[in-house]
């Protein structure tokens, strides 16, 4: 069964940490990029970092240095661990497969990471 189910998201006020989790079955995860893109209402969902399956990372310029990057290649789980955060950063967060051109269709529930004082 194809599936993504993210989780660790909620409330957190400007500076807050959060940690981010992606269970993924195996048809997605194994030998493949993954990567964790954030969507906005009315905006295209977008990646902001990628792992590939040997660990190289990659991260869009508005996270970097803030947001971490992880996998567990025995628990097909991806981590994305978030510090710094800003109001910005508000958004629902999914994980799949990266590029988004190899995604597959059938995305996660996502999670709300919502950023607020």
């Amino acid at each position: 069964q194809v599936q993504l189910v993210e989780s660790g998201g909620g409330l957190v006020q400007p500076g807050g940490s959060l940690r981010l989790s992606c269970a993924a079955s195996g048809s997605i995860f194994n030998d493949n990029a993954m990567g964790w893109y954030r969507q906005v209402p009315g905006k295209q969902r977008q990646l902001v970092a990628s792992i590939s399956n040997g660990g190289r990372t990659n991260y869009a310029d508005s996270v970097l240095g803030r947001f971490t990057i992880s996998r567990d290649n025995a628990k097909n789980t991806v981590y994305l661990q978030m510090n710094g955060l800003n109001p910005e950063d508000t958004a629902v967060y999914y994980c799949n497969r990266a590029p988004a051109v190899v995604a597959v269709p059938s995305w996660g529930q996502g999670t709300q990471v919502t950023v607020s004082s």
